[in-house]
């Protein structure tokens, strides 16, 4: 047995499936032997002194939870050589020296610094936006897409009722995945992402007056947070068109709710290998999907990867819905 005990904690924005990955990581961890510390609120929890130990039945019922048992927050004052230090110091204390750490870029950086301050870290993306590089999923993105088509589809009621265009902001400051596939799923007649420009007349008018011309009376326009001024957006299509047009922010209501079962499933094996890994001795790794298999990188590495987004998709998305 390599590690005397490990420890899991949730960083950064919550999401759900975090807790399916915190379940997966206790229960594996206690099947190797080893003792299991929770941290709660990030590694803000590290520097207070906020460490609780894990058994079975802290885990249990918690796999459909949305958000995360352990808590999260900000904090700054552990983004400084000296909140590294310290977050070590307690660990060692503790007799913790293998920390997996669920969260996104920022929380795989502070998982990176702690590794080089002798604590062994193991990542694992937890992000509903899924705005990770070096992996094609993060758990809660499924979820946040599936309550996104959800509210809309109860939006496209009242729209059809009353021949309304609807202008819809989903999450994703920097990613417009969300907006993307969660577009694709509802018809949305225009996406606006933050990764393509667009313009207004093309994009969104020319398409709205070419489906008027083959019977459409409603719309559906699917904005990336990234992108942003809805409202304006909405006024700015009912002037151009004499549509009635509204803004619907969705907002953190994306972030919650009970986790899917992909989500539950993506979330329960990199946990379960995240604690494996520690177990044996590795650390400085995170946990990806890539081509639908789970793998491990380098942290390092993981954080130098550009991400690619799929523009064939956005075009296919186009393609199909006017």
């Amino acid at each position: 047995m390599s590690s005397k005990a490990i420890a899991v904690l949730t960083s950064g924005g919550d999401a759900p499936g975090m807790n399916a990955a915190v379940r997966a990581v206790v229960r594996t961890g206690l099947s190797h032997g080893v003792r299991v510390m929770g941290i709660q609120r990030g590694f803000n929890g590290l520097l207070s002194g906020e460490v609780v130990e894990m058994n079975l039945r802290s885990v249990s019922d918690i796999i459909h939870r949305g958000g995360t048992i352990l808590y999260t927050a900000r904090s700054p004052e552990f983004n400084t050589p000296a909140g590294v230090q310290q977050a070590a110091s307690t660990c060692r204390s503790l007799g913790i020296d293998g920390v997996v750490v669920i969260g996104g870029d920022g929380s795989f950086r502070g998982a990176r610094d702690l590794t080089e301050s002798g604590i062994r870290c193991i990542g694992i993306p937890g992000t509903i936006d899924n705005d990770i590089a070096s992996s094609e999923y993060t758990i809660g993105f499924d979820t946040a897409m599936n309550t996104a088509v959800q509210m809309v589809d109860r939006l496209r009621d009242t729209m059809e009722s009353h021949d309304r265009c609807s202008v819809v902001q989903v999450m994703g400051r920097r990613c417009g995945d969300i907006a993307l596939q969660a577009g694709i799923a509802v018809g949305a007649t225009s996406i606006l992402v933050p990764e393509v420009p667009y313009d207004f007349q093309k994009d969104i008018i020319e398409r709205m007056r070419f489906t008027q011309k083959t019977g459409k009376k409603h719309f559906i326009i699917i904005v990336a947070e990234g992108v942003g001024g809805v409202e304006k957006l909405a006024q700015d299509i009912q002037e151009a068109t004499g549509i009635e047009s509204r803004a619907t922010i969705l907002g953190h209501v994306q972030r919650g709710g009970s986790p899917t079962l992909r989500d539950r499933v993506v979330g329960s094996e990199m946990g379960s290998v995240a604690a494996t890994l520690l177990y044996k001795g590795k650390g400085n790794r995170v946990i990806v999907m890539q081509g639908g298999k789970i793998v491990d990188l380098d942290i390092s590495e993981a954080l130098n990867m550009k991400r690619v987004f799929d523009k064939n998709l956005y075009e296919i998305a186009h393609r199909i819905s006017i």
